[in-house]
């Protein structure tokens, strides 16, 4: 029995992946090994301003950054292809959905990407199987064909790629849309809070499935505890009993009509939650959530029927490759 249900899934893996188009293939081998090559194999600091020309850096944390504003340049474009008459809120919306972290990491894995990366050995493990590195390793392909190739062949992959996460985030937001009050999107947002700040961090990473949950059941985190102090004070006490230091980072997605911010807690160079809301502080205690969640303080909450439907959203933006299966 188990060896049946082993092949059931490498066959329905292999089904997938055939559904897929073809992973295009790099001309330069160069490239190609700088896209597989996690920093941590060279553990070059991270504190330098530039890198030497004679001695450039060999990871491909370049290639994810360049990769990172051609998926957003090719998702964008496909938006306004798809849908030409999509106001900016709405599209903003559906492209954070399809270039989630979790899209991205399933996505990769499903081209066993992570299979080829070159690491630390002793860590190994713990990156491949890392959601965020592997969303990053295919930012990191992105950039690198972009950087092989052009435009023209990476977009070609991407639209073909990425249609139907883009459908299937079209059906989300438009019925998210559908439930909001007619008189709360005349609403115009404080100038403290939605304005886009000129420092905005551009290269902060989209906004991950699970933040959207955690913005979903924000309202009621412990019983009687309003959302924008429960999560943040709790998370702000814990940090200051282990006398540590976190850097937030924030990005503003929306317009003037529907604002939206992201907030990244960082600590020691690794990211413990992006959360997202209609204000800064929002965003913040939802990512502080997240952190107390990863730092294993457990945070109980109410399940409620709103959160119930962001799960059912988050269960169908992972699984949506294989709803190729069949087409």
């Amino acid at each position: 029995m188990p060896r049946t249900s082993v092949s059931s899934r490498e066959s329905l893996r292999l089904h997938v992946l055939e559904s897929l188009p073809p992973l295009p293939a790099f001309r330069s081998a160069d490239i190609e090994k700088q896209v597989f090559t996690h920093r941590s194999l060279h553990g070059r600091p991270s504190h330098l301003f530039e890198d030497s020309p004679e001695d450039p850096a060999p990871d491909n944390e370049k290639l994810e950054h360049q990769g990172d504003s051609v998926l957003l340049l090719v998702v964008t474009d496909l938006l306004r292809e798809e849908y030409p008459y999509l106001r900016v809120g709405p599209s903003t919306k559906m492209r954070s959905l399809v270039v989630t972290n979790a899209t991205l990491a399933t996505i990769s894995q499903q081209y066993r990407l992570p299979d080829r990366l070159r690491q630390h050995v002793s860590q190994s493990v713990a990156l491949r199987a890392s959601g965020r590195v592997q969303a990053d390793l295919f930012e990191a392909y992105v950039g690198g064909l972009y950087i092989d190739q052009g435009m023209d062949v990476v977009k070609s992959w991407l639209v073909a790629l990425l249609r139907p996460y883009v459908q299937e985030a079209y059906r989300v937001v438009k019925q998210q849309h559908s439930t909001i009050p007619p008189d709360a999107e005349q609403l115009p947002p404080s100038s403290s809070e939605s304005e886009e700040p000129s420092g905005s961090n551009t290269d902060t990473q989209l906004i991950p499935p699970q933040c959207h949950i955690a913005e979903a059941h924000s309202p009621r985190t412990r019983l009687g505890t309003p959302p924008t102090v429960g999560h943040l004070s709790l998370f702000n006490q814990h940090i200051h009993r282990q006398d540590k230091v976190v850097e937030w980072i924030y990005q503003y997605l929306g317009t003037r009509s529907t604002p939206m911010w992201t907030a990244q807690v960082m600590m020691n160079g690794e990211s413990l939650g992006i959360g997202t809301g209609r204000t800064k502080k929002l965003a913040k205690d939802a990512a502080a959530r997240l952190g107390l969640d990863k730092m294993g303080v457990h945070v109980p909450y109410v399940y409620t029927a709103k959160l119930r439907g962001a799960m059912k959203t988050f269960q169908r933006l992972r699984r949506i490759t294989l709803l190729r299966i069949g087409r």
